[in-house]
């Protein structure tokens, strides 16, 4: 990968990555690639890896994580609370 010249080619490399990740993976492995992703973010001072993988690893990992947390709250509808008369 080239590293960001433009100001918004990170933004456009997120969109690419998540575009390609919801279509080629299946949905339990993008979280572990996102993890993944992050987890490479942290030794950004390494030559090979980079910070620029924390916000990706994010990207790909919340593909997963927001139709889990729909799910949970689908099931968990907050009670219904009796009017005084």
């Amino acid at each position: 990968m080239k590293p960001a010249g433009k100001p918004g080619s990170l933004r456009r490399l997120v969109a690419r990555v998540q575009l390609w990740s919801r279509t080629h993976l299946p949905p339990g492995v993008r979280l572990f690639v996102g993890l993944l992703l992050m987890a490479g973010g942290v030794f950004g001072f390494l030559p090979v890896l980079g910070f620029w993988m924390i916000p990706l690893g994010i990207a790909v990992a919340a593909l997963d994580v927001v139709p889990a947390w729909r799910r949970i709250r689908g099931r968990r509808k907050p009670e219904k609370i009796p009017k005084r008369k």
